[in-house]
C-alpha cells in the first residue's frame, strides 16, 4: 500500500478556542480557565491522550480475529506529566510531556499469556503510540501572510 497523507486544520478563535477540522469532522479544543482558556473542550495535550488510547483500541479491535482474542469490552485509561510552566514560559521546562502512562482494560476469557502476546502486537502497531515514542520529524513548510 502508498503512504497516506493525513490532513487537519485548525482554526483559533475568541481566546484559546481552535476548532479542529479533518474530513468531513469537526472537534472543538480549547484550553482550562487556569490555563487562560474558557474550557469549551478538551485541550491539546488530552487530546494527545485521547488519540493514544483510541489509536490502541482500534488496533485491538482490527487485530483481535488473527490472534483468536474475543473481547466484550476494552477501555484504556491514560495518562501524562507535563509542567505546565513549559507552555506558560515561566520556567526552562520541556513543554510537552515526560511521561505517557496507560492501563488497558479488556474484558475476555483468553488466557494471559495470549493476551500479553496481543497487547505487545498492539502496541507494536499504534501508529499514535510510535509517533509519541519516536522522533517523527515535523516541519514548517511556510508561513503564508494574509491581507
Amino acid at each position: 500500500m502508498a503512504k497516506a497523507t493525513f490532513k487537519a486544520t485548525t482554526q483559533l478563535h475568541e481566546g484559546t478556542k481552535v476548532t479542529a477540522r479533518s474530513r468531513n469532522f469537526e472537534l472543538t479544543i480549547d484550553e482550562p480557565e487556569y490555563l487562560g482558556g474558557t474550557d469549551t473542550g478538551m485541550n491539546p495535550v488530552e487530546a494527545v491522550l485521547c488519540a493514544l488510547g483510541a489509536c490502541q483500541a482500534i488496533v485491538a479491535r482490527v487485530y483481535a480475529s488473527q490472534f483468536d482474542i474475543t473481547f466484550s469490552d476494552l477501555w484504556l485509561d491514560v495518562e501524562g506529566d507535563l509542567d505546565p510552566d513549559g507552555f506558560m514560559n515561566k520556567s526552562d521546562v520541556r513543554p510537552g510531556y515526560s511521561e505517557i502512562r496507560y492501563t488497558m482494560h479488556i474484558k475476555t476469557d483468553a488466557p494471559k499469556d495470549k493476551v500479553d502476546e496481543f497487547v505487545r502486537f498492539v502496541e507494536s502497531k499504534c501508529p499514535v503510540g510510535d509517533s509519541l515514542e519516536n522522533n517523527v520529524k515535523m516541519k514548517l513548510s511556510e508561513v503564508v501572510i494574509e491581507k
